[in-house]
């Protein structure tokens, strides 16, 4: 628990930090709930531009450090009213902090997230752990974006916490960066309706689902959308930066979004960004051209160049070292549309899981496979694309178009993921894109503004008939807070739902299993674990994954029997502790870091029922249990 919450820590508070003083040399001066959004895209890429020079994760982690010193020289006398920003957002983030612990506190543990749900988290430390040590490995050949496996290493440098607790920690740190950012739109709201959008919006059910799977890159994406989507939206207002300098430093804090999109999501991550914002800026520059002709168009233009200039530089300057990596990623397997398309889902899943109202602990089941009837499904559904257009339509009636923009890309992203593309990448689209639809929902039905104007109604009844004033001046309000009600609440539930049903696996990881794996041959493998290790830590799918490559059976430790022969088709048996032969006539190959591993001798005529495992299949190995044949 300390090594989780003391990286959670390090992560936010350095995050904030670099963030706000980003903001400040770009003239702000009051706190801004992006900054820790900010603040994590600037430290990923910061982490990965330093931990290639000698000293690794010892060069990441000073570098980090250095920066957050730096930051609070710079935030030195120039941030106004700090202590009222940080009362006024810790209600918002500790109940964050809370909601997305759910999972730990469920299994009593502090672990692996996702272990026997996604398996990806093996091939994520295994990648920090080569970064940390200064090796190569498979993804840093394959050009996958390295930047968070570069701070998390840097994290555990310098926390002592393992890889497992930083990766914890800095799953944690994006769940509340993502609860405080919708903040800044969300202002005008009372305190507690502030307090209830920012949660729902922070982690909308998909968020919520990608983060119990330990898809750190996912969430990181959608806070990096939503956060962008706000700071647009805070631009057109004029709040994003304020003050007199606000001039050509103004794009820079979205350009950093940027730079950490790509470090963290690599090309695809820049696509959500750029279209959002290419999207809106021709909405903005047609209604300026019907409203004040060309002259205005103009206008606009020359004030907006020099800033985007500079926004482009900057990015462009921090993406140069990665351009060849960049290009390197789109051959990468994900994008294949002929290879492992569904992951570890069992079919594609629906779209309407970003509406927030989907009943199931597990995103991957249809409508009725679980508890809840399909006509729960469908009930909630309708109630989640009637919020969105009532929101739509209440965004729009205001003039603001910054954030129904962006969902509107997301939602072309979503579209053609699912027209070109695999179900595996549809699913992360729509979790992506779910923050943005909870936003455009949420503040809407949370305003306490209904969308319809009932004193005009009242007028335009009134001179009509006598009893419809009274009718009218009833339906808009009540309407609205029935929909509000029953939509927040399906919502609520459907988050908690998901981030209740999050698996946490071991507390500790090691590359021994990944190395001992390379030794074993192509016939079958037991692995023996305690039993406690097995059934209470998820620890029959982490040794299945984990040996991945060959035929795999788990069975308790319990279980061995040094009088008697290995069980019939086994050829290795890989025992968790070095507490002598688990059989007769076994020959002990190799005991690395708490593993053991012993050959069986000539190999057998059989495999025995050990089921193969594919090593570049993306089942879910929890769909793989066997035990002992």
């Amino acid at each position: 628990m300390l090594g989780t919450y003391g990286s959670f820590l390090l992560i936010l508070v350095a995050s904030t930090l670099v963030g706000q003083a980003i903001f400040a040399v770009c003239g702000r001066r009051k706190p801004s709930w992006l900054s820790p959004a900010v603040g994590l895209a600037a430290l990923v890429a910061l982490a990965w531009g330093t931990i290639r020079l000698p000293g690794a994760d010892t060069a990441a982690l000073v570098a980090v450090l250095v920066a957050t010193g730096g930051s609070l020289l710079v935030l030195r006398g120039r941030l106004q009213s700090p202590g009222r920003a940080v009362i006024a957002g810790l209600p918002a983030a500790t109940l964050g902090l809370l909601a997305a612990s759910i999972p730990f506190f469920v299994e009593g543990r502090f672990g692996i997230l996702g272990t026997g749900l996604d398996p990806d988290m093996s091939q994520h430390l295994l990648a920090a752990h080569q970064l940390a040590a200064g090796e190569s490995g498979p993804l840093l050949a394959a050009g996958y974006p390295l930047g968070p496996h570069a701070l998390v290493a840097a994290v555990s440098q310098g926390t002592g916490a393992s890889l497992v607790q930083a990766f914890d920690g800095l799953t944690l740190a994006v769940a509340v960066a993502a609860v405080l950012a919708p903040l800044a739109i969300l202002e005008e709201l009372a305190p507690v309706r502030r307090l209830v959008g920012a949660l729902l919006v922070g982690l909308p059910y998909m968020f919520a689902a990608y983060l119990i799977q330990g898809a750190f890159k996912e969430t990181i994406e959608a806070l990096f959308v939503l956060a962008f989507a706000i700071g647009m939206h805070e631009l057109y207002l004029g709040r994003l930066i304020g003050g007199p300098r606000a001039t050509v430093l103004v794009g820079a804090p979205l350009a950093v979004l940027g730079i950490g999109a790509a470090y963290s999501y690599s090309f695809p991550g820049l696509l959500w960004l750029a279209g959002a914002l290419g999207l809106w800026a021709a909405v903005e520059l047609l209604a300026a051209g019907r409203r004040y002709g060309l002259r205005g168009v103009a206008e606009i233009i020359g004030i907006s160049w020099p800033p985007v200039a500079v926004a482009l530089v900057l990015m462009a300057a921090a993406l140069a070292p990665e351009l060849g990596r960049l290009a390197d990623f789109a051959s990468f397997q994900t994008f294949d549309p002929h290879g492992a398309g569904l992951g570890n889902l069992f079919n594609r899943i629906s779209p309407l899981e970003a509406l927030g109202i989907w009943p199931s602990g597990d995103f991957r089941l249809d409508p009725g496979a679980g508890a809840v009837p399909a006509t729960g499904f469908y009930l909630g559904c309708l109630i989640g694309a009637v919020a969105l257009l009532y929101g739509l339509a209440w965004w729009l009636r205001r003039g603001e178009l910054a954030v129904p923009a962006a969902l509107t890309v997301a939602a072309a992203l979503v579209v053609y993921a699912l027209a070109v593309g695999t179900p595996y990448q549809e699913a992360k689209a729509i979790a992506i894109a779910s923050p943005l639809a909870m936003l455009v929902s949420a503040r809407a039905l949370l305003s306490g503004e209904p969308l319809v104007d009932v004193r005009g109604l009242r007028g335009a009844f009134a001179r009509r008939r006598g009893g419809a004033p009274r009718l009218a001046a009833r339906f808009g309000p009540s309407g609205h807070a029935v929909l509000a009600l029953a939509f927040l609440a399906a919502a609520a539930g459907s988050s908690a739902l998901a981030l209740a049903n999050g698996p946490v696996g071991p507390t500790t990881w090691s590359a021994a299993l990944q190395e001992l794996r390379h030794e074993i041959g192509p016939g079958s493998t037991l692995a023996l674990a305690p039993a406690d290790f097995l059934e209470d830590e998820h620890g029959r799918d982490f040794l299945v994954w984990e040996l991945r490559g060959g035929r795999v059976c788990v069975d308790s430790i319990e279980t061995a029997a040094p009088s008697k022969p290995p069980p019939r088709g086994i050829a290795h048996v890989v025992v968790s502790s070095d507490e002598g032969r688990p059989f007769a006539g076994l020959r002990k190959v190799r005991t690395l870091d708490g593993y053991s591993l012993w050959d069986t001798g000539p190999a057998p005529a059989s495999h025995g029922s050990c089921p193969v495992i594919s090593p570049s299949g993306r089942a879910n190995p929890a769909r793989s249990r066997a035990s002992r044949g």
